[in-house]
């Protein structure tokens, strides 16, 4: 998903995107050069570490964390990946926090 940045005072800024769930882990995945067809331990290799945002106000899960809420151990194409994994950061963005008050916070800058 991506959404719009928080608002700053909005003179001379372009709107922009923020990426985060499955589309936030779809770069990090290309800069991690990660090739398939992979598995859960390749993946906590060369990409685990990576912070990954789940909702728009940045809040973070590490894929190694998220590849553990998922029951697959191989994924043969990118795509298979990220539909694994897409309910576990919709699951997070759904539980995560107070939705009235991230709204607010995108909104006015803290």
């Amino acid at each position: 998903m991506k959404a719009p940045p928080s608002q700053d005072n909005g003179v001379g800024d372009d709107p922009e995107t923020i990426a985060f769930g499955i589309a936030a882990l779809d770069s990090h995945l290309t800069d991690a050069e990660v090739t398939f067809p992979t598995d859960k331990q390749t993946l906590r290799e060369t990409a685990g570490h990576v912070d990954v945002p789940y909702n728009a106000t940045g809040n973070t899960i590490q894929l190694a964390t998220a590849l553990d809420d998922t029951p697959k151990q191989r994924f043969e194409n990118e795509q298979e990946l990220l539909n694994e994994l897409h309910p576990v950061f919709e699951r997070r963005r759904q539980e995560g926090g107070n939705p009235l008050l991230d709204r607010i916070r995108s909104v006015i800058p803290l």
